[in-house]
Order: C-alpha cells, then sequence, then structure tokens
C-alpha cells in the first residue's frame, strides 16, 4: 500500500466521485470530507471503502481542508489533497510511491492534465497545484475573509509548507463531468471571491502573494486582465493548438475575469468609491 492519506473535499460530486475512488485502492487511507451532499456522494464513496466525514463551516477560519490538518488523525505522514475531479495514473501512483519512500523535500508540486468541453487540452495554461505534503509541515494559507468569504473550502488558497518543495512528473488528470453549466456557477461564485479578495488586497497591500499572483491582481482592477489572458494562453501558449475546446476555455476565462472586473465596480459603486 501506498503510505499516503488521501483527503477528497466533495459536495454532490456523485457524476465525478467514482471515477476518482476507483484509481486509489492502492492507497492506505482515503478520506472523503464532505458537506451535506443532497445527491449519492456519500453512498458511492462508503461503496468503495472510503471513510466519510462531515463538515459544516461556521463562517470562520478554518475553511474545509484546514480543518481536515487541524481536527482529523490521518494515519499517514503524507497527504495527498484531491478533488473529486481529479484523476490518478498508474504512473502518477509509482512516482509518488518511490519518491515519498526516500525524500527530503516536505511537499511536491504536481501538474494536472486538463479536459474541457470532452476534449483533452495539450497547450495553454499549466495547471500546478502543491497538493501533496507532510502532515505537519504546513497547512492553507489564512486569509482574513470572515466578513465576505461563501465558499467553504479553500480555492485560491496556497499551502503554507516549511522546508524544500519538489516536483512530480506524472500528472493527475482533471475531467469534470458535470458539465458546462456546473463550471459556470462554480466559477461565478469564485469571482465574487476574488473580487472580494482584490479589495482586500488593495486595502492591505500585497503581502505574501506569489509573483503570479501579483500581477494578477494587480490587472484585476482593470479591464485588461481578461484580454490578455485571452492572448497569453490561446496565441502565445497554443491554445489554439486545441481547437474548439481550446477556445472556449480562453473565451470562458476571459468572460470570468471580466465578471470579476463587473463585481469589484458594483462594489465600489454601492459603496460610493466610483
Amino acid at each position: 500500500m501506498i503510505p499516503i492519506s488521501v483527503v477528497i473535499p466533495v459536495k454532490n460530486e456523485e457524476k465525478n466521485i467514482h471515477n476518482c475512488l476507483q484509481r486509489l485502492g492502492e492507497y492506505d487511507e482515503v478520506v472523503v470530507v464532505d458537506s451535506g451532499s443532497t445527491d449519492s456522494t456519500c453512498t458511492i464513496a462508503e461503496e468503495h471503502g472510503a471513510s466519510v466525514i462531515q463538515f459544516e463551516w461556521n463562517g470562520h477560519f478554518p475553511k474545509k481542508r484546514n480543518w481536515v490538518l487541524r481536527n482529523i488523525t490521518l494515519r499517514n505522514a503524507w497527504v495527498l489533497f484531491l478533488d473529486a475531479d481529479e484523476y490518478v495514473s498508474d504512473e502518477f501512483n509509482q512516482e509518488v510511491e518511490d519518491k515519498v519512500a526516500q525524500t527530503k523535500f516536505n511537499g511536491f508540486w504536481i501538474t494536472y492534465q486538463n479536459y474541457f468541453m470532452g476534449r483533452r487540452l495539450n497547450h495553454g495554461d499549466t495547471m500546478r497545484k502543491l497538493a501533496l505534503f507532510r502532515v505537519g509541515a504546513g497547512e492553507y494559507e489564512k486569509i482574513d475573509e470572515d466578513r465576505w468569504s461563501h465558499l467553504d473550502m479553500e480555492i485560491h488558497e496556497h499551502p503554507i509548507i516549511a522546508g524544500r518543495i519538489g516536483f512530480i512528473r506524472a500528472p493527475i488528470c482533471h475531467h469534470d463531468y458535470n458539465g458546462y453549466e456546473a463550471y459556470l456557477a462554480r466559477h461565478n461564485a469564485y469571482s465574487s471571491w476574488e473580487a472580494q479578495r482584490y479589495l482586500q488586497l488593495q486595502y492591505n497591500g500585497f503581502v505574501g502573494l506569489t509573483k503570479r499572483q501579483k500581477i494578477k491582481y494587480r490587472l484585476m482592477g482593470s479591464w485588461l486582465l481578461g484580454p490578455l489572458y485571452f492572448v497569453g494562453v490561446y496565441f502565445l501558449r497554443f491554445g489554439f493548438l486545441d481547437g474548439r475546446s481550446g477556445l472556449l476555455l480562453a473565451f470562458s476565462k476571459m468572460i470570468y475575469f471580466f465578471q470579476v472586473k463587473c463585481k469589484i465596480d458594483e462594489i465600489l459603486n454601492h459603496n460610493g468609491n466610483l
């Protein structure tokens, strides 16, 4: 067995959770952390032998992933956070098992092979997350969002891990079977969070952000971020080679950044700052 505890935060993921769990049979522990699903998510998880834990957010820190790190005793020294629409491969499992057995690293960056509108994307923006790390080496960053956040799980927060960080070469597949309607609903919620986060950073300063985050949030207050993102991923990173799906994803992300800007302006107008 691979000595890693896999933690999967979920809510109403019956279309994805089976494909995720059926590939995790080699892992020593699989924990599904549910936020009151009303579909068959928990039943499917239990059928696959996963432990199911219920989480109810009270609107304050910690949110779901940090709550697990602080309150749940995991069986292993390493934790891998997966979303329900993320699926490991044999190649990934083998590389992870080899690297955590003998390593001086405290965490690993993971690359994701994205699918959009049913097609695998080989170009455009590369998705990476620091999703595998030693238990006790750190946790997800704390953002002062108690007054305005409506997301019960860390979405844009990054793990702050002490020590050296390595890379896993074999990717994880990211393929959401919930469809485009769910994509739009999810990103509508994300854009509201991003607008509030932008205004908070304007007040508190850009302390502790990565270089990429600083660029994003500095541009977020203008109408330029959406078009610049589109040009970057579709032309400069060859997203056009992914055909229709590449175009639709680049366009959808451009609209997402327009949504964020509209919500920023709406909040400022309501507060009398425009």
